[in-house]
């Protein structure tokens, strides 16, 4: 069975209110509630505490749905994925990468997300 997602207006997809785009398909699962919303805003509406980041040393595991085929990546899959499902090859949105901040912990000036690409 698959998770449940929580959002505003959230269709099969995990597309919500905020996000609606074709390739607006991915859910996140919150590192401070560890339950899957569409998007930061969709969990700021809904839940009753903040945002926790996901720290870099948890990258591994599975925090990230794909709306098209259901499967749960992690966060290290997810952002070395060049904006596509590992696993089904849906394309993401690429404009997700300007809130990557809002959700994983930020790599430091010594870490490049080549990095990333090779974990």
């Amino acid at each position: 069975m698959p998770p449940i997602v929580k959002g505003r207006a959230l269709d099969p997809q995990t597309r919500c209110a905020h996000y609606h785009g074709p390739l607006d398909i991915i859910a996140i699962k919150m590192r401070c509630c560890g339950v899957y919303y569409a998007c930061r805003e969709c969990h700021d509406e809904m839940a009753d505490h903040p945002v926790a980041l996901w720290p870099k040393a948890d990258w591994d595991q599975a925090a990230i749905l794909c709306g098209a085929c259901g499967a749960a990546l992690s966060v290290s899959a997810y952002l070395a994925g060049d904006n596509h499902c590992p696993s089904c090859a849906a394309p993401f949105n690429p404009g997700c990468k300007s809130h990557h901040h809002l959700y994983f912990e930020p790599l430091d000036a010594l870490d490049s997300w080549a990095s990333v690409k090779r974990a």
